[in-house]
């Protein structure tokens, strides 16, 4: 799909990208692939390569994000502190993207790892060895994903049932505090109460709903997306009375979703995605206002759904009538100030 780019010139920051190698996990997931694999397989190795070339497709990206995805884990780390090498690779991409040779756009200039919140008050030296390992690191991510339906998410996830609850795992979001750490929540839309919930037992703790907080089209919600979008909406407006929480517009090409349901053969227009995103992403605008949402591509994972310069043009749809300042705020602003990047705006 190509299409002529809106606004070129205005600044993005994009707040949630993977970089990973898939390659040596897909032995483990025998034909037929669920979905979510299925979708992945034409990237299962996700470079800096292949990011930059999106990123210079022809939007004005600034900046990026990198989220963790459990990636490039170091071994000789030891058990709770693997998940050091993924934050030591990326802080080389971040490196080789500062170089300059490579033009202005500042790729990794955040990272968000990942350190085991299960690990409760321990999780704090993992966290200290995450920091010591990038001067870019700025939070982390300790997904709660979890559905009774094992079709839904398939064999890759499945977090405890009311993991983000656990008195526990608790324990070690307050280390992830201690240390003015932010924390990126995923879960899926049923379990919405659940982030509610630690929002308001740790209101100074800044907190990401990733992904419009995930509405589910596959598997036994197939069919059900007008139905649940009452419930979904409740629960964003009650999260949104959290000062602590920001929402991240964007995850909706998911094959979870099924926005669009083709996948990416489809082909899918920016007007037609538009229209399919908008009572998702206006209601989050709506309730969380236009200086606590920022736009995000989830790449390459929202390839099963949307080309990246088509996705953003979708995004620019949605916001055709909102103030320079609004999309100012929505597009890299708010990004900026919540991970703490702000010098990329400078």
């Amino acid at each position: 799909m190509t299409e002529a780019i809106l606004e070129p010139d205005l600044p993005i920051i994009d707040p949630h990208h993977h970089l990973w190698d898939l390659r040596p996990m897909l032995p483990m997931f025998p034909e037929p692939r669920h979905h979510f694999i299925a979708a992945l397989v034409d990237n299962a190795y996700y470079t800096f390569d292949q990011l930059h070339a999106h990123l210079t497709g022809g939007h004005n990206i600034v900046g990026t994000v990198f989220m963790e995805c459990g990636a490039f884990y170091n071994g000789a780390h030891g058990e709770a502190k693997k998940v050091v090498g993924e934050v030591e690779y990326v802080n080389g991409v971040a490196a080789q993207s500062a170089s300059g040779i490579y033009g202005d756009l500042r790729a990794c200039a955040g990272i968000v790892g990942h350190a085991d919140l299960m690990l409760g008050s321990a999780a704090g030296e993992v966290l200290d060895a995450l920091q010591a390992a990038s001067p870019r690191f700025r939070g982390i991510r300790h997904q709660g994903a979890w559905d009774a339906d094992p079709e839904v998410l398939g064999p890759p996830f499945h977090a405890p049932e009311g993991l983000y609850r656990d008195a526990t795992f608790r324990e070690g979001i307050g280390e992830v505090g201690k240390r003015g750490l932010s924390f990126d929540a995923w879960v899926l839309e049923p379990q919405l109460p659940d982030v509610i919930d630690l929002a308001r037992a740790f209101p100074d703790q800044p907190i990401c709903l990733d992904h419009c907080g995930t509405p589910l089209g596959v598997a036994s919600y197939r069919g059900k997306l007008h139905e649940r979008f009452d419930i979904w909406r409740h629960n964003i407006k009650e999260l949104a009375l959290c000062e602590n929480v920001v929402v991240k517009l964007g995850g909706l090409a998911m094959a979870f979703c099924g926005l669009p349901d083709e996948g990416p053969a489809a082909g899918s227009t920016s007007e037609h995605l538009a229209g399919l995103w908008r009572p998702y992403i206006e209601t989050c605008i709506e309730a969380f206002g236009p200086n606590r949402a920022m736009f995000e591509s989830n790449y390459p994972v929202d390839y099963w759904g949307a080309d990246y310069q088509v996705l953003w043009n979708a995004f620019k749809h949605l916001t055709v009538g909102a103030s320079a300042d609004e999309k100012a705020s929505l597009y890299a602003g708010n990004a900026a100030r919540f991970y703490r990047i702000e010098e990329l705006l400078a």
